[in-house]
């Protein structure tokens, strides 16, 4: 059978049609029409008041500490269950990662947080918070828990773009939130992240020391250095047709999970990601736990079918990278870890092929 990916790119069939238009404008560098259309359906979908198209959402986070004024010795709390790419930023200004374990949710726990606060050989300066694949966080206690204790929050959504909670989108919550247009994301622009925020000072900082933190002068003149991250007019038009299309994505990969559900629903050693109250995921990836199989194991027999899965993250508290960070944990994470699986959930698939992956799985099992 033709190999099925993870959660590969899907195009909307409009691309081309606006990258064509990039091209005839020639504005294919850092600036055009498609940058600011793209930043624009960022903030009409989200509510966002300010949107920053990027490289990457790990540019959006790193830029988002800067503009906090988050630097060398500062202590940064995260999700210790997340990608690399969530806290790689905090070493990139010289602070200190501070690791928080998950609850029954698989994110943050927030009374491990308020531990971790507590902990904390001096009071923390922010947040990251990760809504992981695609779930969002007990964000209305992070929210009160950072409001209390005076700490910037910051939401890394780049997994949770579509995701609500109380019927407010991810990443809107906190003071700055970052989405992901990586290539395996919902959506796609290749590689690309966006950086939101109510605050249009700091949206105004970032966007300054996204282009090399160039002075407003005819030559180029720099007062401090920034960085190369702006988002090219090429991948923007990409964006600009991936958006149009947000929602339908979002419905795909909830039928998707529905069906993985409904295949293993008499299968008590399989458990899924919850989905918290009020809230609503975006089941960017559907992930489940095993009671009693290995998963490494199972991804081997998947690959024999020419099926692509993946374990669970790695929690960043157990990276060799951290081995001496500080930590709130109580083993969780650890658990999900050694247990669970990240199933295919591309919105391409057919019912026929999800179907197929889980008669595998099941096989598996037997």
């Amino acid at each position: 059978m033709k190999r099925i990916f993870l959660s590969p790119p899907h195009m909307s069939g409009r691309e081309q049609e606006y990258i064509a238009e990039v091209f005839k404008s020639n504005y294919i560098a850092p600036v055009g029409e498609f940058v600011d259309r793209f930043e624009d359906s960022i903030k009409d979908y989200t509510g966002a008041k300010y949107a920053l198209a990027l490289s990457s959402a790990t540019a959006g986070l790193h830029l988002a500490l800067r503009v906090l004024g988050i630097g060398k010795d500062d202590i940064v709390l995260a999700s210790t269950f997340t990608f690399i790419g969530s806290v790689s930023s905090i070493l990139y200004q010289g602070a200190t990662p501070m690791f928080v374990d998950s609850d029954s949710s698989w994110n943050i726990s927030p009374k491990l947080l308020k531990e971790a606060i507590v902990k904390a050989p001096k009071k923390p300066k922010a947040l990251i918070v990760t809504h992981l694949y695609g779930q969002v966080a007990k964000i209305d206690e992070i929210v009160q828990i950072c409001k209390e204790s005076g700490i910037y929050l910051i939401e890394d959504s780049a997994e949770s773009l579509g995701a609500t909670f109380d019927g407010k989108e991810s990443g809107t919550f906190g003071d700055m939130g970052v989405y992901s247009f990586n290539g395996n994301k919902i959506l796609s622009t290749s590689g690309g992240g966006v950086l939101v925020s109510d605050n249009q000072e700091w949206i105004d900082r970032a966007r300054f020391l996204s282009t090399q933190a160039k002075e407003d002068k005819i030559y180029y003149e720099h007062n401090e250095f920034g960085y190369n991250y702006r988002m090219s007019n090429v991948l923007s038009a990409i964006g600009v047709a991936q958006m149009e299309v947000l929602d339908s994505r979002v419905q795909r990969r909830r039928e998707i999970f529905e069906i993985y559900k409904q295949e293993f629903s008499s299968i008590d050693e399989i458990s899924f990601m919850p989905e918290i109250e009020n809230s609503r995921g975006n089941r960017w990836l559907s992930t489940i736990l095993f009671d009693k199989s290995n998963p490494f194991e199972m991804i081997e027999h998947l690959q024999s079918f020419n099926i692509e899965s993946r374990p669970l993250w790695k929690p960043m508290h157990l990276q060799p990278l951290f081995s001496d960070a500080l930590c709130s944990v109580d083993g969780s994470s650890e658990e999900m870890f050694k247990k669970g699986l990240c199933l295919p959930s591309g919105s391409s698939m057919s019912d026929e092929s999800v179907r197929y992956v889980a008669n595998k799985i099941v096989e598996g099992l037997s």
